[in-house]
């Protein structure tokens, strides 16, 4: 969620055009040569479009030995000499996401690696990513004239939706900030970087075992998730919702490590990300169950019943079986009206006219506010599509801009309805979660550790999956092991 009062300009289709740049000239590099000069340029230039993107690149020791890491093991690809050639970043999102770039960026978020146990899955994590560059999957895919772009959950399914033309506009806008954002590989491309990344991590020393073990602790994240926000789906959101389910690679990752060993450096790992972020930043609001709090823009919603929240950098998403919607903002000048028509006209983009059948005020619990709807004909049917607004100030404004089947509108009433401000005191109380390192006592089991995950619900799941433990297994004394408290 915004934390400026203006929209940042990189927008997705400049950053899926920088990518593709270089395979303009059908001349693709083989896996074994080293990153050329138009990778170099193409990956500086896209660099900061996706820092920005992703909440930007986290400072201090911890993202210092995620960089460390990385270097070390993106240096096996033979795309570079040097450490020095590769720019590795922890991105401060709490979307479980990694990815690399032409050029030798690589990428990992800080919520991605919360949920490892060991350095050689932050090594396997990142050398698979890199093994997608080395490999040049994003030029052999645009070469193939398939879809080679940067998505999000919420725009693959408006665009899916709506279909064509006025989808691809609602999807290419409604993805902005969405913090789900990568490229999309083939299956075969998604296994050829695994076997990349097991090849790096042998040759670097560690166990190439950790491969499997990551995909594993992936998997059952993505189930978590589903669980617990009612969704049947378990795949969605998934490793950014674009690599295949790492459930089904598992078994393929542990088949291409077998009979080789190596170094997990469990202990050094957990002592070094220990206190780090975990979930939402409040710099960027926070979901607590239903409701979302933005400490900072001092504002506060509840999503319907049924619906789960996806939080990013510039936009939260409400996602459920009646429709979608996102909460995001735009320049505002002052008349709420013509804000509201200017989202409908941006979501109309350049080939359609999107207009509401009419604009109407009202008041949100004190808030000055205005809305609109526009129905849309669509190959699977007509959609209505939804722009609520408030007025926050002379100059802020935010707004909803949602999308249901025709007739459906009102799942979104609630919500829009329990937009509100927050006090001082409110916004004061929201205290970010992070995690906490500890070493198992004698007394410890998983039931008294889980009790201590600053969660409401399904806390000893919770646990589990944090620490990669079975339904059946147990700790031992001595163990070190990661829970999550709210900051010290």
């Amino acid at each position: 969620m915004p934390r400026t009062k203006t929209i940042a300009t990189a927008s997705t289709a400049a950053i899926a055009l920088a990518l593709t740049g270089c395979a303009a000239t059908g001349n693709i590099p083989s896996s074994s040569a080293p990153i050329t000069q138009s990778e170099a340029q193409t990956g500086a230039e896209a660099h900061p479009q996706l820092l920005a993107e992703f909440g930007g690149a986290m400072s201090g020791p911890q993202a210092q030995y995620v960089q460390q890491v990385g270097q070390n093991i993106a240096v096996q690809s033979g795309l570079g000499n040097a450490r020095e050639s590769f720019t590795v970043s922890l991105l401060n999102s709490s979307v479980n996401n990694a990815f690399a770039i032409p050029g030798g960026y690589v990428y990992t978020t800080r919520q991605l690696v919360a949920l490892m146990n060991n350095e050689a899955e932050l090594a396997g994590v990142l050398g698979h990513e890199v093994g997608h560059v080395a490999a040049r999957h994003s030029q052999r895919r645009q070469a193939q004239a398939q879809q080679n772009s940067i998505l999000g959950v919420l725009g693959a399914v408006l665009g899916s939706v709506v279909g064509g033309g006025i989808g691809q506009q609602l999807g290419e806008f409604a993805l902005q900030g969405s913090q789900l954002l990568t490229l999309r590989f083939s299956r075969e491309q998604e296994l050829e970087a695994d076997e990349l990344g097991v090849r790096y991590l042998n040759s670097a020393g560690y166990d190439p075992n950790a491969m499997s073990t990551v995909l594993a602790s992936l998997a059952a994240q993505n189930a978590l998730d589903a669980q617990l926000q009612g969704r049947e789906d378990a795949g969605i959101p998934e490793w950014a919702s674009t690599h295949p389910d790492p459930a089904s690679r598992v078994r393929t990752a542990a088949q291409m490590a077998q009979g080789m060993t190596g170094v997990t450096n469990r202990d050094t790992f957990l002592t070094r990300i220990d206190g780090l972020l975990y979930g939402d930043d409040p710099a960027q609001g926070v979901i607590e169950g239903r409701q979302f709090i933005h400490p900072e823009m001092r504002l506060a919603f509840t999503a319907p019943s049924g619906y789960y929240m996806i939080n990013g950098t510039r936009a939260v998403s409400v996602n459920g079986q009646g429709g979608q919607a996102q909460l995001t903002l735009a320049p505002y000048s002052g008349n709420i009206e013509n804000y509201v028509a200017n989202v409908f006209a941006q979501l109309g983009g350049q080939q359609t006219q999107l207009r509401p059948q009419s604009i109407q005020r009202t008041t949100v619990n004190g808030i000055p506010a205005a809305y609109g709807t526009a129905r849309v004909n669509s190959g699977q049917g007509q959609v209505d599509v939804v722009v609520f607004a408030y007025e926050f100030g002379n100059n802020q404004a935010y707004h909803f801009q949602a999308i249901t089947p025709a007739g459906n509108a009102d799942v979104f009433s609630s919500m829009f309805n329990s937009m509100r401000r927050i006090s001082a005191s409110e916004a004061a109380n929201v205290i970010p979660r992070q995690i906490d390192v500890v070493t198992v006592g004698a007394g410890d089991t998983v039931n008294t550790l889980a009790s201590r995950m600053a969660y409401s619900n399904g806390q000893e799941a919770r646990f589990r999956v944090l620490n990669g433990l079975s339904s059946g297994q147990n700790v031992t004394p001595g163990q070190k092991v990661k829970i999550v408290v709210r900051g010290r």
